[in-house]
């Protein structure tokens, strides 16, 4: 029998082999130094898509190596995705199981009983939790999961298992709707998969009753990542007349009442979030100097100016008008005329609050537009304050997509 030679190299297994996952291999030329710094994405044309490759299922788990087959870390694999793959792991050898879940949630429900004494929300902020395309919102014991990733779709009863066993909570809704799921290939439903809900659940944030419709509300409920820039807008609000533009159910209107404004104008496209909004005012005890208006943002700007109706502080927080790169330049000139209709309501010496969550609308090119909309409503400005997301939405820094909030805030001085 013939030995190995002491100074000869040990065989090296194939990665399957030695991690028991499918691989796939990014394009020779991709540089794979941006994922080993912590970029979480592959796209469609970085990877190598062979018959095996082709073969894997949406959320399917496999072991990433760069051109020189060098494990990379464990990701994710949609090949219907324009982003191919994500990553879940550094450790090629994870499981994703239930205690890989439970030790994710763990981490992200200690910061959050850091930062809230309170159990309302952003439990889990996707790519910067380290869970890609998974949103999961907390109001005390209700949690809705938006699985907005394939993976998660696949592995659903796991996290819901774990989210349950980390944080006790009695129900939880998956809220399959939006456009990152028609993005993965996801069909759109939303599902009580523990417990029952029958009802808008309450959530006290910054001094005002909100109520959330977790079952047919927009997104899953409520928007917490607002929290912070409710609270400075209502510091701003003692003794005003406000109007909440795309107010959903209540959003700034009743925080600034909170804040001891005079009477608040709530305006939005949904008649169901309005109704929402009047119950938050009601059992906040505003409800005698709250007022809700249905209807087209623009087309309400424009009565309003035909009024003749003035406000001092009057918030802009729209829907995404680029929820990517080939609507930049139709949603900046979206984000310039609303500025630029809603400066002359501010009366003399009044506050203008313009916010996006438009990703692909980088703070530099939004300041821009809105300081045109302003200068082309006739008014004269100072920038007081620029917010963004709560701690509870952090960021991932290597992604700037996780970073999408902005809220401008100004005095109109003339």
């Amino acid at each position: 029998m013939t030995l190995p030679s002491p100074h000869s190299e040990p065989e090296v297994q194939p990665t399957a082999q030695r991690y028991g996952n499918p691989v796939v291999r990014l394009k020779p030329k991709v540089e794979a130094k941006m994922i080993r710094h912590g970029f979480p994405w592959v796209y469609a044309d970085e990877l190598v898509t062979d018959r095996r490759t082709q073969n894997l299922l949406p959320g399917a788990i496999a072991v990433l190596e760069d051109g020189e087959r060098r494990a990379l870390g464990l990701v994710t694999v949609n090949l219907k995705s324009k982003i191919v793959c994500r990553m879940l792991d550094r450790d090629p050898a994870a499981v994703i199981d239930e205690a890989w879940f439970v030790g994710r949630l763990s981490v992200a429900l200690a910061l959050r009983e850091r930062l809230f004494s309170g159990t309302s929300y952003r439990l889990v902020h996707a790519e910067a939790d380290g869970l890609p395309g998974v949103v999961i919102d907390r109001f005390g014991d209700v949690a809705v999961v938006q699985p907005n990733a394939a993976w998660a779709e696949v592995h659903i009863a796991a996290l819901v298992a774990a989210l349950v066993r980390v944080t006790g909570v009695s129900v939880v809704v998956k809220n399959g709707t939006g456009r990152s799921r028609g993005l993965e290939g996801l069909a759109e439903e939303t599902v009580v998969l523990q417990g029952v809900v029958n009802a808008p659940v309450a959530v006290q944030m910054n001094g005002a009753t909100y109520l959330a419709d977790v079952l047919g509300g927009q997104k899953t409920g409520l928007f917490y990542d607002q929290r912070p820039n409710h609270a400075f807008a209502a510091g701003l609000a003692k003794g005003a007349r406000v109007l909440d533009m795309f107010a959903h159910v209540g959003g700034f209107g009743l925080a600034a009442l909170a804040g001891g404004a005079v009477s608040a104008l709530a305006v939005d496209a949904s008649a169901q979030a309005l109704a929402l909004a009047d119950q938050g005012a009601q059992a906040s005890g505003f409800g005698d100097r709250f007022a809700t208006r249905q209807g087209d943002a623009f087309e309400i700007l424009e009565g309003l100016a035909v009024e003749g109706a003035q406000f001092d502080l009057v918030i802009c927080d729209p829907p995404a008008f680029a929820p990517a790169k080939s609507a930049l330049e139709a949603g900046l000139r979206a984000y310039e005329r609303l500025a630029r209709l809603a400066a002359p309501l501010v009366a003399p010496g009044g506050y203008l609050v313009l916010c996006s969550c438009s990703h692909a609308v980088d703070l530099q090119a939004f300041r821009a537009a809105c300081g045109r909309g302003i200068g082309r409503g006739g008014r004269q400005s100072q920038l007081l304050h620029t917010g963004f997301a709560g701690a509870d939405h952090p960021m991932l820094p290597q992604l700037a997509e996780s970073g999408y909030l902005k809220a401008l805030f100004y005095r109109l001085n003339s």
